[in-house]
C-alpha cells in the first residue's frame, strides 16, 4: 500500500515547490533578457527589425514546438529529471549567447534556450499537482506564475544597469551562472512525489503514447485551454519579451532607464491580478471563462486608446496599458486550469504541453509580424511612433480569432461532459472540480 511520507502542502511541499519556483524565475530571466537588449543585439550583429524579432521568434518556436514532447517526458521521467536537463541546457545557451558575434550562431544559442525553456513551466506545475490538495492547486498555480515573474523584474532594469556597468558578454555570462546554482538546488532538494515509494514512470509503448495524444486533443476542453492561453497572453508577451522596449523609447521617446523600469509594472501588477483570479478560479470554476473573455476586453480596449491616440500617448495612458494587459499573464493560466479539469490526471503532461504553446505560438506569430510590418512601414529609415501603431495593430487579427474559438470551445467543451460525465458536469454546475478518469 503506497504511504505518504509527507503531508500535502506541509513543510516538505513548501521546500520542493520554492526549489521549482526559483527555477522558473531563472528561467524567466533568460526568457525575457532580449527584452532591454534589443537596441544592443541590433547593434552588435548588424541586423533589421525583422531579424532581430527572429531571435525571440526562434526561440519561442521552439518552445512551442517542444510542448507536447515535454509532456510525454514529463509522465515519463517526472518534474526532477527535466528541471535538472533544463538548467544544464540553459547554462550552455546563455553562455554561448554571451560569446558569438555571428547573427547565425547567437539564432542557434536562442534555440537551444528555448528547448531548455520548454522543459520548466509544465514540471513546475506537476510538482504543483503533486504536492498540493487539489483545492489549493488553482491558487498555487497562479503563485508559481507571479513569482515566476519576477524573472521578468530582472530582465529589465537590473539587466539593462548591467550592460551599461559590464558590457554584453560578463551580463549574459554571469546570467547563465543563475541556472548552475538552480540545477544544484534542484538536485539535492526536490522529490517527484511526497510518496513512499518512485515516481511510477509511463512505460507504454508508442501506439498508446499516440491515442493518449489524440485523446487530449480531442477533448474540447483541452482546445478550450489552448485557445485561451493563445488569445490572453500573447500582446503582454509580445511587449514583454522585446517590441516594448523599442516602442516606448524610439515610438514614445522615453529614455531609456525609464522605459526599462516602465516594464517592471507588469510583473508588480500581476502579483496582485493572480491572487484573485486564482481564488476566483477555485471558488467559481464554472465561471472562468468571463476572467478570460474580461481580460481580452480589457487590452484590446487599451490599445486601442493607445493606438488612436494622436502622435504620442502621455505618461498615465501608457502606464494603464501595461497595467491592464498585465492581466494576461493570470488569465493564462486559466488555460492550464481548462486542462486540468477537463482531462484525467493520466493526460495531464500532454494536455498541458498543448496548452502552453497556445500563447507561444501566437506571441512568436506577432513578434514576428510586427517586425515585419516595422520594416515595411518604415522602408529602412528609424522607425517612428506612427510605424509602430501600424505594425502593433496586428494583435487584432489574433484577438478576434482567440476570442471566437474560446467561444467555441466553451460550447463545446461543457457540451461534451454533460454527455460523457454528467456528474463531473453537475459538479462543474455547482462550482465543483471532480477529478476525471481515463
Amino acid at each position: 500500500m503506497t504511504e505518504l511520507l509527507f503531508p500535502l502542502g506541509g513543510r516538505r511541499a513548501w521546500a520542493v515547490w520554492t526549489t521549482a519556483v526559483l527555477t522558473y524565475l531563472v528561467t524567466v530571466l533568460h526568457r525575457g533578457s532580449m527584452s532591454v537588449a534589443g537596441l544592443q543585439a541590433a547593434e552588435r550583429f548588424h541586423i533589421s527589425a525583422s531579424a532581430l524579432a527572429s531571435f525571440t521568434v526562434v526561440q519561442l518556436t521552439v518552445y512551442a514546438a517542444m510542448q507536447v514532447p515535454v509532456g510525454i517526458l514529463l509522465d515519463r521521467y517526472g518534474s526532477k529529471r527535466l528541471l535538472i536537463a533544463a538548467s544544464g541546457l540553459l547554462f550552455v545557451a546563455q553562455s554561448a549567447f554571451s560569446l558569438v558575434d555571428s547573427y547565425p550562431a547567437a539564432l542557434a544559442a536562442r534555440a537551444v534556450l528555448g528547448v531548455g525553456d520548454a522543459l520548466v513551466f509544465i514540471s513546475v506545475l506537476r510538482v504543483v499537482m503533486s504536492w498540493f490538495p487539489a483545492l489549493r492547486q488553482p491558487v498555487m498555480s497562479q503563485a508559481t506564475g507571479m513569482l515566476g515573474g519576477l524573472g521578468a523584474i530582472m530582465s529589465t532594469v537590473p539587466m539593462a544597469a548591467a550592460f551599461h556597468a559590464f558590457g554584453w558578454t560578463p551580463t549574459f555570462a554571469g546570467a547563465s551562472v543563475l541556472s548552475l546554482v538552480a540545477g544544484v538546488l534542484v538536485l539535492f532538494l526536490i522529490k517527484d512525489t511526497p510518496y513512499d515509494e518512485p515516481l511510477r514512470r509511463a512505460k507504454q509503448p508508442l501506439h498508446e503514447v499516440k491515442k493518449n495524444l489524440r485523446r487530449a486533443w480531442k477533448e474540447p476542453g483541452t482546445r478550450l485551454g489552448l485557445w485561451t492561453h493563445f488569445t490572453t497572453s500573447f500582446s503582454g508577451s509580445t511587449f514583454g519579451l522585446l517590441w516594448g522596449y523599442p516602442f516606448l523609447v524610439q515610438g514614445q521617446g522615453l529614455a531609456p532607464t525609464t522605459a526599462a523600469a516602465m516594464l517592471i509594472l507588469p510583473v508588480l501588477a500581476g502579483l496582485c491580478y493572480g491572487p484573485l483570479v486564482g481564488r476566483y478560479a477555485a471558488r467559481f470554476p464554472f465561471y472562468r471563462s468571463w476572467i478570460v473573455l474580461a481580460v481580452i476586453a480589457g487590452s484590446v480596449l487599451m490599445w486601442t486608446v493607445v493606438l488612436l491616440w494622436p502622435g504620442q500617448a502621455p505618461m498615465p495612458v501608457l502606464l494603464l496599458l501595461i497595467v491592464v494587459q498585465a492581466a494576461g499573464g493570470p488569465g493564462s493560466m486559466l488555460g492550464l486550469d481548462y486542462a486540468r479539469t477537463f482531462n484525467p490526471s493520466t493526460r495531464f503532461g500532454a494536455a498541458n504541453g498543448m496548452v502552453n504553446t497556445g500563447g507561444f505560438i501566437a506571441t512568436l506569430l506577432c513578434i514576428g509580424m510586427v517586425g515585419i510590418l516595422l520594416d515595411t512601414s518604415s522602408g529602412g529609415a528609424p522607425q517612428t511612433i506612427e510605424d509602430f501603431k501600424f505594425a502593433l495593430a496586428f494583435q487584432y487579427v489574433l484577438w478576434a480569432i482567440g476570442t471566437r474559438q474560446i467561444l467555441k470551445y466553451r460550447r463545446k467543451a461543457r457540451g461534451h461532459l454533460a454527455r460523457y460525465n454528467p456528474e463531473a458536469y453537475e459538479a462543474l454546475l455547482a462550482n465543483q472540480i471532480v477529478p476525471l478518469k481515463g
